[in-house]
């Protein structure tokens, strides 16, 4: 998961007297952190510090000053201060999807607008949240989040959870959490994830070409094509589901198919991990548990890529033109969009 809008303190004010509790654990979380936040500066010069944790915090302001300068991302003050998270995750998202569909199902908040997830800052919250959609007959998808974006209304520090990156995947989280702020489309995920992916993969290309190594590349062509791989398993499955849900079947019927189809994917995932030699990086993953949630979260970061692409190619690879163009489009009516990035509707 790349990004979790949160915007606690903001939304609290906006809101009237529902969703509360769950604005409320949002401020005070989101709080918790800009308290515990040091400057990157003293958390640098501090002997204590570890060492790795020194060199990752210089590689994150090096690429943080790429992004602005470089990659023309707007500085609003990001990644200046560092905490310490003390857990594996900073926040857990819940995912929601019905038990034949695979649109997610959406929570809409004053600024954010309308977003396919609910994000806690305990893990036991969100799972008591997902316990209670679960028992209304809907397929939910619990997962740790490590990074995130408040768009700007923030200024985020840099967490303790995305240091554990390996480096190129630190790289590209970094630019993709620095493009959200650039264009951000209340309540439209799709567009706001591929619109962050098609910049990293951009910001990453010209990174590299001026800092890489061939460790480096090599690092991140593995992760890559790792990624990609398990991508289009995933993607597979959910249009065989797609497929399934479009046909007028009896739910007993719709259940017993959906979990062949379930069961076929592990198998496969099975066979694909086999032939990276074992690598069980995608376990948790699995282990999590696979339904309509799950692999509806995964096609909300990937579905709109290539029309970004295309649309930055259309503008001759200038970025500020690019991202004039992304928010453009995004001013248009929902099922205008995708044309007008194809260059349909301008």
């Amino acid at each position: 998961m790349k990004a979790w809008v949160v915007g606690g303190v903001l939304m609290l004010a906006l809101s009237g007297c529902g969703e509360v509790r769950y604005l409320t654990q949002a401020a005070a979380g989101q709080l918790d952190l800009l308290v515990r936040a040091r400057p990157v500066a003293d958390v640098l010069a501090d002997p204590a510090t570890p060492a790795e944790t020194r060199r990752k915090l210089a590689l994150v302001q090096e690429v943080r000053t790429f992004a602005v300068n470089e990659l023309g991302l707007p500085d609003r003050g990001a990644y200046r201060k560092y905490v310490d998270v003390g857990r594996p995750y900073v926040v857990w998202n819940v995912f929601r999807a019905p038990e034949f569909g695979l649109d997610l199902l959406t929570s809409c908040f004053p600024v954010a607008g309308c977003v396919g997830y609910r994000g806690y800052f305990r893990e036991a919250d969100a799972r008591a949240y997902a316990d209670t959609r679960r028992a209304a007959g809907e397929d939910v998808r619990v997962g740790g989040v490590t990074a995130y974006s408040t768009l700007g209304y923030l200024r985020d520090p840099v967490l303790s959870t995305m240091l554990a990156y390996p480096d190129p995947t630190l790289i590209r989280t970094v630019i993709h959490e620095l493009a959200h702020p650039a264009v951000y489309v209340p309540g439209d995920t799709v567009y706001n994830e591929s619109f962050a992916t098609a910049v990293e993969e951009e910001g990453w290309r010209r990174w590299f070409s001026a800092h890489g190594t061939p460790e480096l590349g090599e690092a991140d062509r593995v992760a890559r094509e790792r990624a990609q791989a398990f991508e289009a398993l995933l993607l597979g499955a959910r249009a065989e589901l797609q497929a399934l849900y479009a046909q007028p079947l009896a739910p007993d019927e719709l259940r017993t198919r959906k979990a062949a189809v379930l069961a076929a994917l592990q198998e496969r995932y099975a066979a694909l991990k086999a032939s990276w030699g074992g690598y069980a990086g995608y376990d948790g993953w699995f282990a999590a548990g696979v339904n309509n949630a799950a692999l509806a979260s995964v096609a909300a970061y990937a579905t709109l890529v290539p029309e970004f692409e295309t649309a930055l190619g259309r503008v001759g690879g200038e970025l500020p033109a690019f991202y004039e163009l992304a928010r453009r489009c995004g001013e248009r009516p929902g099922e205008e969009r995708v044309a007008c990035l194809r260059g349909q509707r301008e």
